[in-house]
């Protein structure tokens, strides 16, 4: 589909995106829930995809050669106005959710890691569900995913250290999981020990750190993007086993956050259990979204 860009959005259209960015910014925030797959539910998946395409490291070349008329249109087939509202509502479900998140830690941690890992192995059956192929070769990269996966749980939390250079390469990481199916950016920053404490930099708007996260996620979907979309167009079926293999074993991070925390006491295992049917109703809310568009197909 093309998207033609708008010179300017109404007040009502405004007041959509912004709610949208709400929504997808506290799916974000959340490990297991992938932001994209709730653009995808609110009708706004296709019109992001296009923004981000249209984002291109030769219009900042273009305007350091003086190019004005050129950077001008690179800028509005970004479809700036759009992005922006939809930052902003993003920022500021971000900005909430991690206050509620951060007390919830403090207060309830068992229960809190039991919904992560209810949310992370109804995300990773669902990707291993997606895998076409039973060859030699998935089963092989599955087991590769769950090894990669069960050495990174076995890291404890803040070994990576948080410095900025770190905080640059877990959003390169991050937010490049925005355009591979199933995986949540916040899940890996949980797996590479930043989680917390970038929740507690958000909520502080702590901006060296804040900046720094999204400046190294800009430049990962710049670098990386391209190279993803062809894995996941010519090595479907082992790209998506890794992926259930590396969900699968990183829970070994939220088990053992779970047993710091008392255990699997009963509410802990109905968090759990709440987090695999939250997964299930987006599932089959996206499900009937893409009917839906394919059905006016």
């Amino acid at each position: 589909m093309i998207y033609s860009v708008k010179p300017d959005i109404s007040l009502r259209e405004a007041a959509g995106i912004f709610l949208r960015g709400l929504i997808m910014g506290g799916s974000d925030i959340v490990p297991g829930v992938s932001g994209g797959t709730m653009a995808f539910i609110t009708g706004i998946y296709g019109r992001l995809v296009h923004a981000i395409a249209s984002v291109r490291p030769h219009t900042l070349i273009r305007l350091l050669r003086g190019d004005i008329q050129g950077f001008k249109e690179d800028v509005l087939a970004a479809d700036p106005i759009f992005l922006i509202i939809l930052l902003a509502g993003i920022g500021s479900a971000a900005l909430l959710m991690s206050r509620a998140i951060l007390h919830i830690l403090d207060t309830y941690p068992g229960e809190a890691f039991g919904f992560f890992l209810g949310i992370i192995v109804a995300s990773a059956i669902l990707i291993a569900i997606q895998i076409k192929s039973v060859k030699k070769s998935a089963i092989i990269f599955i087991g590769a995913g769950l090894g990669v996966g069960y050495l990174m749980g076995s890291l404890p939390p803040g070994s990576f250290g948080h410095s900025l250079p770190m905080i640059f390469a877990t959003g390169m990481i991050a937010l490049c999981a925005m355009i591979l199916p199933g995986i949540s950016g916040a899940y890996l920053t949980l797996i590479l020990g930043q989680y917390e404490y970038l929740l507690q930099a958000i909520k502080d708007v702590s901006l060296p750190e804040i900046i720094t996260f999204i400046a190294g996620g800009a430049l990962g979907i710049l670098l990386f993007s391209r190279a993803l979309r062809y894995l996941l167009d010519h090595y479907t079926a082992i790209l998506l086993a890794f992926l259930t293999g590396l969900m699968l074993g990183s829970t070994r991070t939220l088990f053992e956050r779970i047993g710091e925390a008392g255990g699997f006491t009963p509410e802990v295992f109905v968090t759990c259990m709440t987090g695999v049917i939250m997964i299930a109703a987006v599932e089959q809310m996206r499900r009937r979204k893409r009917d839906s568009v394919l059905h006016k197909k």
